[in-house]
């Protein structure tokens, strides 16, 4: 799997993502155990969303829209690290997801850099370019 077909995937995750924040706020951060705020749940939302539709849509752009997605990870992991958790259970499910957005977000910078500096083409792949001159 290369680095444009992660990026695919990472926008189709950012769509779906953004389509649950934007359509049940509530019910997200209760799953989270946090305190409500849907208005910056949905702005998240489309954040996602728009970061995704990006990835998907503009393939000569798709770094800076992964790189979009890494500093949207940023915003959420401090907003998500600073948020009060409800209960002790909300505790564990916050952790929980703190510890699977950090994972997310290694790929996210993996793949963004990955874009950003692609690696430089093969011997084998530059003499076969030579050939078809």
């Amino acid at each position: 799997m290369n680095a444009e077909q992660v990026a695919r995937g990472l926008g189709w995750f950012s769509i779906g993502l953004g389509a649950v924040e934007l359509a049940a706020p509530g019910r997200l951060t209760r799953f989270l155990g946090v305190q409500d705020q849907p208005t910056l749940v949905r702005a998240y939302g489309l954040r996602e969303v728009l970061a995704g539709v990006g990835i998907l849509a503009q393939p000569s752009a798709v770094a800076f829209w992964v790189w979009s997605r890494v500093a949207g990870d940023v915003l959420d992991l401090g907003t998500l690290g600073m948020a009060e958790p409800e209960n002790p259970n909300g505790r564990k499910r916050t952790a929980n997801t703190l510890a699977a957005l950090t994972a997310i977000t290694v790929v996210d910078v993996l793949c963004a850099r990955a874009l950003s500096h692609p690696e430089p083409p093969s011997v084998k792949d530059r003499l076969l370019r030579r050939g078809n001159h």
